[in-house]
């Protein structure tokens, strides 16, 4: 038997609870994880309130690191080998089965914690700056929610892979100043800017390459001012609501805007694979070198989930939020 959190009813974090569940067993091409650390994320909270209708692991947890302890079929890793990965849920857990072609080796020189504050955030930013954005040298891209998970990701992978001009919205000083720290080169506070306006200015009028969008409705009308004909905008997110009763669709396609949805968690199997692929080849290294670094916030024990996820609820946080299932 091992500890695992699950959700007595959808609702808020009152609903998590620390329980005793069997280990799971391995299927086919899969590793048996003894979970040291797993991350919390917006998904968590969306599967916890009972909206993801595609959710069908009971345990929540969609990323986690830890040691390998059990191998099921031909795998490049072997028993005791520190890994971190995507999992189909299950990850709030104290061990977790993960496909052992997503899993990703954890650099030497990283903790569990920093290896665990890695996979969904770093994979979102990478598949929506690449592979949907298409984010190419020099290009100017406008990222929401910058002091994020994925939006510290997002700075970084765009600084050094794309060497593009960053712009940023958070809603504290605090938050603007560590996005510039991590490579922002122009910083908005939503809170006391039109956040249009400053990347009109910023960029001479002619708007962004790029928009990385976790916010939806309530930014609509702003963000369609701030990009630029023939610009690309991914929607990642629905913070700020998800209908909008009026929306002219001429406007997209007078500027020959090209929107694009996407989630990362209900992707398949085979398309998670092959972003972790591509992702360890090209971003791997930097991690070694130290030019790229997952930001954590704060670390909870897995008994206080409940306020782990309180505290990303009220948006406190820089970065990502652990929860610290076994000591290192």
């Amino acid at each position: 038997m091992m500890k695992a959190v699950i959700v007595k009813k959808p609702g808020g974090p009152e609903q998590l609870e620390v329980v005793e569940v069997p280990i799971p067993k391995l299927g086919e091409g899969e590793l048996l994880i003894r979970v040291h650390a797993a991350a919390v994320n917006r998904t968590d909270m969306i599967t916890r309130e009972g909206k993801m209708g595609y959710a069908v692991n009971p345990i929540l947890g969609v990323e986690v690191a830890g040691t390998v302890v059990e191998i099921n079929g031909d795998s490049s890793f072997s028993v005791g080998d520190r890994v971190m990965g995507l999992v189909n849920g299950g990850g709030y857990a104290e061990f977790v089965v993960m496909p052992a072609d997503r899993a990703m080796r954890i650099p030497e020189s990283f903790t569990f914690e920093e290896a665990t504050a890695i996979p969904e955030v770093f994979l979102t930013a990478y598949q929506t700056l690449c592979w949907i954005g298409k984010l190419e040298k020099q290009e100017t891209v406008f990222i929401h929610a910058g002091a994020s998970g994925v939006g510290t990701a997002a700075i970084q992978l765009a600084k050094k892979l794309c060497h593009a001009n960053v712009i940023v919205t958070a809603g504290s000083n605090r938050k603007l100043d560590f996005c510039r720290k991590l490579g922002a080169d122009v910083v908005i506070n939503y809170k006391e800017q039109s956040f249009d306006e400053e990347v009109l200015n910023a960029t001479n009028g002619n708007g962004v390459d790029l928009i990385l969008d976790f916010i939806g409705a309530n930014y609509w009308e702003k963000n369609l001012a701030s990009i630029k004909n023939e610009g690309r905008w991914v929607l990642i997110g629905i913070l700020g609501g998800s209908e909008l009763e009026k929306i002219n669709l001429f406007t997209l396609m007078s500027k020959c805007i090209q929107l694009t949805g996407t989630l990362l968690t209900p992707r398949s199997d085979e398309y998670k694979a092959l972003l972790t692929k591509e992702f360890v080849e090209n971003v791997t290294p930097y991690f070694k070198r130290k030019e790229i670094m997952p930001v954590i916030d704060t670390t909870f024990p897995l008994e206080m989930v409940r306020k782990a996820h309180l505290y990303m609820e009220e948006n406190r946080n820089i970065g990502k939020i652990i929860l610290r299932v076994k000591d290192n």
